[in-house]
């Protein structure tokens, strides 16, 4: 069974179908990157599988467990077990040190432990940044503050929109590294991202387009396969990761 199953999700605001009966699936230590254009629904995908948002139909299973069917604070605690999140935007905590805005997501989801908090900032290269204000770093350090910010629980799946988009090449790099090592840890990696060079770097590349997976781009590590699907407004590609559809 495939450790994120993503079963015909579909998600409405009013009149706009943001997700269109999207199915897919990746494995365990697999980095799957989410592209297309502004408005695809990229974002509503990440935030369904984060639980911050509910589905209009279908279903997403995240290590067996049916996040889709779970309460408000059955879904907090989904989120303090097994996601970690890295926003574009930063949302660092400006009054409190690099250290402590680490430790801030320890608090959340049991005690906080200042040693863990240095490590996991040091496993990013901000051992010399412990106890720096978030203006006193640049935008690559920021990042990484929050890449340390989201792994300090050990989350399976780590969820990241955007993460490049406000860094420049160098630090970008930076960034596309520590994902790359995430996947390597084991961790399942789901990034949306509207850089090919960062997709590439990826294991397999699915495109959204008007919610719908449009296209199946070759894979450049384990198998994808894509099942046509036929509907009123015509035959579409449903991408699959190995082992889905079991």
């Amino acid at each position: 069974m495939p450790f994120l199953e993503i079963d015909r999700l579909s998600r409405r605001f009013g009149d706009v179908l943001a997700l269109d009966g999207v199915k897919l699936a990746a494995e365990r230590g697999e980095w799957l990157a989410v592209t297309g254009p502004s408005g695809s629904g990229k974002t509503t995908l990440l935030n369904l599988l984060a639980g911050l948002d509910r589905p209009t139909s279908g279903a997403v299973r995240v290590g067996g467990e049916e996040v889709t069917a779970l309460g408000r604070r059955e879904l907090a605690r989904y989120r303090q077990r097994r996601i970690g999140l890295i926003f574009q935007q930063f949302h660092l905590m400006p009054y409190l040190t690099a250290a402590e805005n680490v430790m801030l997501a320890q608090y959340v989801h049991s005690v906080a432990d200042r040693a863990e908090a240095e490590a996991a900032l040091a496993r990013v290269g901000l051992a010399e940044r412990l106890d720096h204000l978030p203006s006193q770093l640049s935008g690559g350090e920021q990042q990484r503050v929050c890449i340390a910010r989201a792994l300090i629980n050990q989350p399976p799946l780590v969820l990241a929109d955007e993460p490049t988009g406000n860094l420049d090449a160098e630090n970008e790099a930076v960034v596309v590294d520590l994902l790359a090592g995430l996947r390597d840890a084991g961790h399942t990696v789901v990034l949306v991202t509207h850089s090919a060079a960062l997709a590439a770097r990826a294991d397999r590349e699915v495109r959204l387009d008007h919610g719908r997976l449009v296209s199946r781009p070759a894979a450049a590590a384990g198998g994808l396969r894509g099942e046509t699907e036929r509907g009123a407004a015509g035959p579409r590609i449903v991408a699959q990761g190995a082992g889905a559809g079991r």
